[in-house]
């Protein structure tokens, strides 16, 4: 029986690359060898797309596109085609993709982008639609889905650059209205860079100018001093929920660049919960996941106020999956390993297709 022929794509041009890298690697050594044909495609911090044939632990500390085996790549759009474009001395030949991997974080990576490509490929692929994608990378959209659909969400307040004229009396509005601690973000943004808690209107003007560096649509929340509570969600048509986690180092600054630390690190399984509680934050976490359409895979962040409140505080589609992530961690308490996870969503990308295409 011939194999699966799979493509792996990470790097990406956002500043999650490294982690990406990290990510990729570990997917890579864990895909069956028996059963799939893996084919590397790595995106430089430039946006170059490179056909990359060698060895994984090049991708893992990120020597891979200084290979001279490397090859101009392009992902075809063209549906006949259905794979890789791979451009060498001169001529182009074509590789046959029978599913790909997108393991990309970050803007163009996992804010629908990647996705929408795909898509228009006919190629099938592991995880959320460019829509679901969007969609949670976006964190105004977020919050408005969840609001329409009644999943509590920290209150919040939308700043675009329309506002940018008349920053100050926006501020004072924001103010007014969520009080002091305030959260400001970039509404788009797979990381804490760009993110600031304000005390004052001083800090509320910083902020807010800090976020606007990163994105061009800002967020305001209504700060929350509460634990923050972990969920991984994997399926299509009938997702699962894990186990719920706690990361116990709320305070520690979260670096994109920093492959050797991860949030996982701090994770304990099974946060200490009432069941009827732990019960209540899987089934919504498994509610959010198909109100916002996402398939294959998520990670969903949650906030356990100290007077009780449970808020949704976000989700990701294209969650870390270096052996010490959350969710690959979450997923392996609930009973699934890394080889089996990584084999199951490619199993399920390509049924899930059949119906899609």
């Amino acid at each position: 029986m011939a194999k699966i022929k799979a493509a792996v794509i990470f790097g990406g041009t956002a500043q999650e690359h490294e982690l990406s890298l990290a990510s990729a690697a570990e997917v890579i050594r864990n895909i069956p060898n028996d059963k799939y044909d893996v084919t590397c495609i790595g995106i430089t911090k430039k946006g170059r797309w490179l056909y990359f044939p060698g060895d994984v632990e090049e991708i893992a500390d990120g020597s891979w596109e200084s290979s001279p085996d490397c090859a101009s790549a392009i992902l075809s759009p063209d549906p006949l085609h259905r794979g890789i474009v791979v451009i060498e001395d001169g001529e182009a030949t074509v590789r046959r993709i029978d599913v790909v991997f997108p393991v990309l974080q970050g803007k163009k990576g996992a804010d629908g982008t990647i996705q929408g490509l795909l898509d228009m490929s006919g190629i099938p692929y592991v995880g959320s639609g460019h829509l679901a994608a969007a969609s949670c990378m976006d964190k105004s959209h977020t919050h408005m889905v969840l609001d329409d659909y009644g999943i509590a969400t920290a209150d919040w307040k939308l700043i675009t650059q329309r506002d940018i004229n008349n920053i100050d009396s926006r501020c004072e509005e924001i103010a007014a209205e969520l009080g002091f601690p305030v959260v400001i973000k970039p509404a788009n943004s797979g990381c804490s860079a760009g993110t600031t808690i304000a005390h004052d209107p001083d800090e509320l003007n910083a902020a807010v100018k800090v976020a606007f560096s990163n994105d061009n649509k800002v967020l305001a929340e209504r700060y929350i001093k509460a634990r923050k509570l972990e969920v991984a969600v994997f399926g299509y048509d009938q997702p699962l929920a894990s186990n719920v986690g706690e990361i116990l180092s709320v305070g520690r600054k979260y670096d994109p660049t920093e492959v050797r630390k991860s949030s996982g690190d701090d994770l304990k399984i099974p946060a200490e919960l009432p069941d009827e509680l732990a019960a209540t934050i899987r089934d919504t976490a498994v509610k959010t996941f198909k109100a916002l359409g996402c398939k294959g895979l998520a990670r969903v962040d949650f906030l356990l106020g100290e007077d009780g409140e449970l808020l949704l505080n976000k989700i990701g589609t294209s969650p870390g999956l270096r052996q010490n992530s959350v969710f690959p961690k979450l997923m392996a308490q609930y009973g699934i390993d890394m080889p089996e996870l990584v084999d199951m969503l490619l199993e399920q990308a390509l049924e899930n297709s059949e119906r899609a295409y």
